[in-house]
C-alpha cells in the first residue's frame, strides 16, 4: 500500500497564518457543525468521534435537552459570583453529584476543568493535614507515569517527563512510584500477586520519605492518555486503600477522564469497590458543553479547614450557574438514556471487537480499558515487547491514517511522554453496535497501512 499522508482541505489551503499559536504546522479543517457521534467540517467532510475529543463529550454533541437547559439558564443569568450570591444550578447540580458519588462524599467544590481540580482536591487535602495539627504533611505520592494537569500543581503529580522537564526548576516535584503495568511484567508471579507488589512499592517509598511527611496518594482508578487506559490487577486496589488507611494518608482519585460513566460505572474506582477520600471529575461531567469540574470530599475533612477560616482557594468560573446547569442536564441525559449501562455494554463489545483486530496484528500487545475508556499498546516485537523506534512515530502515523479515513482516535507515548507507542478508543457513550463496526474498519485499515509502512508483523 503507498504511504498515505494526511493531507490538508481545501480551506486550510485557502487561509492565511493564523494568530493562535497553539496550533500545529499541519493545518486540521475547520469544523462546521457536530451532531451525535459526528462532525462535519466546512468541505463537507464527516469523521467520527472516536475518542470524544479528549475523552470529554460522554453524552455525544448537540444534545438537545441539554442545549435547551443552557437556553434557558441563558436568558436568566450566566454569571454570578460565588462569594456574592447562590444559585440554584450550582446547589442542584452538587446534590445530584453527591447521590451517584460513594457514600459520605457530599461536599462539592466546582471548578472550570480537570487541572483545577486535581489541584484543587491537593490543596483541601494540604488545608486539612495543618486544620487538624498535621503540618509536616506536604508530600503527595503520584505514580510513573501518570497525567494529572497542566498548572505548576498538578504537574508537580504528573509522571511525565516531556511535560514537566521544562518547567521542573519551577515547582515541587513529588515523588513517585512505578504505576501497576503488570502485563508487561516477565516473572512467576500470578496477577493478583503482581497487583500486590505494585501496591506495596507505595508502603515502600512512604516508608523511605517518612511518613509523618506524607500527605496523601494520587491515582487514577483507570488510566489516561499517559498510560493508555491502564488497568492495574485487581488485587491492586484494595491494597492500597489499606496502606493509605495504615499511614494515615488520603487516597486522591483522579476522575478526570474515567469518571462520569465513561467505564460503565459512574465512577473507574466504582469497579472494585475502592472508596476514595477525596474525588476529582472533570471532562464527562460538563461534557464538552461547558467547561466544568468538581472536587468531592467528606464532611469530615472539610469541616476542618472550614473551621479554621475556609478554603484558601476558588476560581473565578467556580460554580458557574450556566455551567452547572450544563452539567445538571448532562447528567439528566445520562440517567433518562441508560448510558452508564450502555457504556459498558457497548465497551464489551468493542474490546472484543479489538483484540480480535490483534490476532490480525500481533504488534497491538495490550488491549486494556473498561467500558468506553479503551488502549491499545503497540510495540515491534510482541515476544519481547520492544518497543517500536519512536523516530517512526508509530502513534502519529497510526492517528494520520485513521484521520483521513474520517476516524479520530487518540494518542500519547506511554513511558513518561518520551518512548512507548498506543492508541485510545473512547467514544461517546451513545455509540451503537453498528457504529461501532463502522471504527472498527477504518481502525483495522489503518493499522494496516501503519504495518506496511513500519514493517510490523500482520498474521494472515
Amino acid at each position: 500500500m503507498p504511504k498515505l499522508e494526511a493531507q490538508p482541505s481545501p480551506d486550510t489551503e485557502a487561509r492565511p497564518p493564523s494568530h493562535l499559536f497553539y496550533l500545529s504546522s499541519l493545518r486540521r479543517p475547520l469544523v462546521d457543525r457536530a451532531e451525535g457521534i459526528y462532525f462535519w467540517t466546512k468541505d463537507g467532510r464527516r469523521f467520527i468521534d472516536g475518542s470524544s475529543g479528549p475523552m470529554v463529550a460522554n453524552i455525544g454533541h448537540s444534545n438537545r435537552n441539554v442545549l435547551d437547559a443552557m437556553k434557558r439558564q441563558m436568558d436568566k443569568t450566566t454569571f454570578a459570583y460565588r462569594l456574592h450570591f447562590e444559585n440554584e444550578p450550582a446547589e442542584e447540580l452538587a446534590r445530584e453529584l453527591a447521590g451517584k458519588l460513594p457514600a459520605g462524599m457530599d461536599r462539592i467544590f466546582f471548578v472550570s476543568g480537570g487541572s483545577e481540580a486535581t489541584e484543587s482536591c491537593i490543596k483541601l487535602a494540604r488545608q486539612w493535614a495543618v486544620a487538624t495539627g498535621q503540618p509536616k504533611r506536604w508530600k503527595v505520592i503520584t505514580r510513573f507515569p501518570s497525567y494529572h494537569g497542566g498548572t505548576l500543581g498538578s504537574l508537580s503529580v504528573t509522571g511525565d517527563d516531556a511535560l514537566a522537564e521544562t518547567f521542573t526548576p519551577m515547582m515541587r516535584v513529588m515523588p513517585a512510584v512505578p504505576a501497576p503495568t503488570a502485563w508487561r511484567d516477565r516473572d512467576n508471579l500470578s496477577m493478583e500477586q503482581r497487583g500486590v507488589r505494585y501496591a506495596d512499592m507505595l508502603e515502600e517509598k512512604i516508608q523511605a520519605e517518612g511518613p509523618e511527611s506524607v500527605l496523601a496518594f494520587i491515582m487514577e482508578p483507570v488510566g489516561g492518555a499517559a498510560t493508555a487506559a491502564l488497568v492495574a490487577p485487581d488485587s491492586y486496589y484494595p491494597r492500597i486503600r489499606e496502606i493509605c488507611d495504615r499511614y494515615g494518608i488520603l487516597l486522591i482519585h483522579d476522575e478526570v477522564m474515567s469518571g462520569a460513566g465513561r467505564t460503565g460505572k459512574f465512577l473507574g474506582g466504582d469497579h472494585w469497590n475502592c472508596r476514595p477520600d477525596i474525588v476529582a471529575l472533570s471532562k464527562g461531567l460538563g461534557s464538552g458543553y461547558a467547561p466544568l469540574g468538581a472536587l468531592a470530599a467528606p464532611v469530615r475533612l472539610v469541616e476542618p479547614l472550614l473551621a479554621s477560616g475556609g478554603f484558601q482557594h476558588g476560581h473565578t468560573y467556580a460554580g458557574n450557574p450556566l455551567a452547572c446547569a450544563a452539567g445538571l442536564a448532562v447528567l439528566g441525559e445520562m440517567d433518562r438514556l441508560d448510558l452508564i449501562a450502555n457504556a459498558a455494554a457497548m465497551g464489551d463489545v468493542l474490546i472484543g471487537e479489538l483484540r480480535e483486530l490483534a490476532k490480525r496484528f500481533p504488534f497491538m500487545a495490550d488491549v486494556r480499558g473498561k467500558g468506553l475508556l479503551l488502549g491499545v499498546e503497540m510495540v515491534a516485537d510482541p515476544e519481547t515487547l520492544k518497543p517500536i523506534e519512536p523516530t517512526r512515530k508509530a502513534t502519529q502515523r497510526l492517528l494520520d491514517h485513521a484521520y483521513a479515513r474520517g476516524l479520530i482516535i487518540y494518542g500519547r507515548k506511554v513511558k513518561g511522554g518520551v518512548d512507548g507507542d498506543n492508541f485510545m478508543v473512547a467514544p461517546p457513550m451513545i455509540i451503537t453496535r453498528e457504529q461501532i463496526g463502522e471504527m472498527i474498519a477504518i481502525i483495522g485499515d489503518s493499522l494496516e497501512a501503519l504495518a506496511a509502512e513500519l514493517d510490523l508483523p500482520v498474521e494472515g
